[in-house]
């Protein structure tokens, strides 16, 4: 079905196979075509992971960048990938549907694993080899055409990576009927387990592979798995229930806003009833009918009371009906406000990720230079100890739902034994340890190769560290999604999880400007900043882990304020969910569903 034919019938629950035509229940979708899907996610994410946990080290030995600018590159790579998620929901809604758009970007993403490699193993085609940490030697850094082919490379797959994610999830979510509510809580269980063991086996046998047989065999051993896991997902093309493409989330948001500045000057009325749509039960969200999703209309709440103008209807002399660019009904104007009110909850968890990215940046150089051995005969790779928080998930997370949640339901109440705000919380404060135990760890380093450079430090001391974001990441990560998803109608989900990955990006971003605004300020005539130098030991890499545990406090405290002021829109909110909005806004829900 394409968008014409959705301009003549409301695009109901009536997907299609791969041909167009109606899908059959006992033969399309289900566990059996989501479990191709997962195969993808699993591979996908098991060579991206490799790649970007990596990437510093040969950006900072193969391509000779300093050590700051290294880290940048990094941030800026992995912030791209999360950042591009949402042209890929845009792409994916409003033209070619999941399945292409998985398709079109997984093979991009493939191009570029196999530049990355085609680099890392023609000599020609970088620097000539050099020791970077040596004070003696000047090693020269990539330019040219070795520079280009290498950012190329990074950012093809960043674009088919970035552009994958979120169609991974939604099509496979797309696998299950709305009501078979229990299977489809599975496949997102199966789905998150399928990213750790992803991520696990990329940081720990591909990091090893890239560290012992060579940064062009483990990105060759990335571009293998990116190929197994689309040919995953083709094996599944006759199996899927296909999603027809009715447009994008963009334009009803757009109109909202167009409408609300175009009455401007009118008077909202005294009663909210006389609103357009108040009396609607059914939603018709870009001729997506909520009504057979089993959707219903929202409530009225009284925050950002101007944008209740664009539900002002006017009626002039010939009697004609207003555009939709300025007439919208109530119920998408309470999902625009929905969109407003999460901004500064998704804001909150933006220094969370800059945290993240310090432990895929900063952290991994730190390792490299203590000691690795754990036997006479075996090093571990730095970048392995990023696999601890995935280690840790694997085990915590059925830990969580079995035992935690069962003894927080029966103190608290909710359902799920604490909210999605509450659970997002109190990752923000475990965090903040995080950067605290990151920060000892490089003092004692730092000043134990100072007073003597032949004895270094086990990296295993390094370890905590990521062992506690582990379990931040647990409470934040997880409880962003839920809150995202819950607060959602029908054709908002992509979207909204989405954002979930720009908080990725922004987190990356803002390491990226810090580690140069740092540098800027804490340099003195003569002297480099705080992580100006290629060698950590002229570094204070304590001190900007300091910095951040600090702003991760300050943060804490900012989340708890916004978390107070949302309010959940009660047809959202499921039982004991979180503070709903006011009461004489919601107060009349008898009158709208019979009205």
């Amino acid at each position: 079905m394409n968008r014409e034919n959705c301009k003549q019938e409301p695009c109901v629950d009536d997907y299609v196979d791969s041909k167009g035509r109606p899908c059959k229940p006992g033969k399309h979708g289900g566990m059996r075509a989501a479990l191709a899907i997962l195969g993808l996610q699993s591979f996908e994410m098991m060579a991206i992971a490799a790649v970007g946990n990596n990437l510093i080290t040969y950006v900072f030995n193969e391509m000779h960048f300093p050590l700051s600018k290294s880290a940048n590159v990094v941030t800026n790579f992995v912030g791209t990938v999360f950042l591009l998620s949402l042209l890929g929901g845009f792409v994916s809604d409003s033209y070619l549907g999941s399945f292409r758009t998985m398709l079109l970007f997984g093979f991009i993403e493939l191009c570029g694993f196999i530049l990355l490699s085609i680099q890392a193993h023609l000599p020609q085609l970088r620097p000539p080899k050099c020791d970077m940490t040596s004070s003696v030697s000047k090693c020269e850094e990539a330019q040219g055409l070795k520079e280009f082919i290498f950012f190329a490379a990074v950012y093809l797959v960043a674009l088919g990576s970035g552009c994958l994610k979120p169609n991974i999830i939604s099509l496979g979510a797309d696998q299950f009927r709305k009501k078979d509510s229990r299977k489809l809580s599975t496949y997102f269980n199966c789905a998150y387990f399928a990213f750790c063991i992803g991520e696990l086996i990329a940081l720990t046998v591909l990091v090893w592979v890239q560290t012992n047989s060579g940064m062009d065999i483990g990105f060759g051993v990335s571009a293998a798995a990116m190929a197994v896991g689309l040919i995953c997902l083709l094996s599944g093309t006759s199996l899927y229930r296909n999603k027809p493409t009715c447009g994008s989330i963009f334009t009803p948001i757009a109109q909202v806003f167009v409408a609300a500045i175009t009455k401007r000057k009118q008077v909202c009325p005294s009663s909210f009833k006389m609103l357009h749509g108040s009396q609607s039960t059914v939603i018709l969200h870009h001729n997506v009918s909520t009504e057979s999703h089993g959707g219903s209309s929202l409530l009225h709440t009284d925050k950002f009371r101007f944008l209740d103008k664009a539900c002002i209807k006017i009626q002039d002399d010939t009697g004609s009906n207003e555009s939709p660019w300025r007439l919208c009904t109530m119920s998408q104007v309470e999902q625009v406000k929905i969109l407003i009110s999460v901004v500064p909850i998704f804001a909150c968890t933006i220094i969370f990720n800059t945290i993240l990215a310090q432990l895929q940046t900063f952290s991994v150089q730190q390792g490299s230079i203590m000691n690795t051995k754990l036997t006479s005969n075996f090093e571990i790779p730095p970048a392995s100890l990023q696999s601890i928080p995935y280690v840790m998930l694997v085990f915590l997370v059925p830990l969580y739902e079995t035992a935690f949640v069962r003894i927080a339901r029966k103190i608290t109440g909710h359902d799920s034994g604490i909210s999605p705000l509450q659970r997002v919380g109190v990752g923000l404060f475990i965090a903040t340890f995080s950067m605290v135990s990151a920060a000892v760890v490089e003092n004692k380093r730092r000043t134990m190769a100072l007073r003597d450079p032949r004895e270094t430090l086990s990296i295993f001391w390094i370890a905590p560290q990521f062992l506690v974001f582990g379990v931040s990441e647990m409470f934040t990560a997880v409880g962003l999604i839920e809150f995202f998803y819950k607060q959602s109608l029908e054709g908002m989900q992509s979207f909204l999880t989405a954002m979930t990955y720009c908080s990725y990006s922004f987190g990356f971003y803002i390491s990226s400007i810090l580690v140069s605004l740092v540098n800027k300020v804490t340099s003195r005539s003569g002297h480099g900043g705080w992580l100006s130098d290629n060698n950590l030991n002229n570094d204070r890499l304590d001190l900007f882990y300091w910095l951040l545990a600090g702003l991760s406090f300050v943060n804490f405290f900012n989340y708890l304020f916004w978390s107070r002021w949302y309010c959940y829109n009660p047809l959202l909110a499921g039982h004991h969910e979180g503070p709903g909005c006011p009461k004489d806004s919601t107060s009349n829900r008898n009158d709208i569903e019979t009205g």
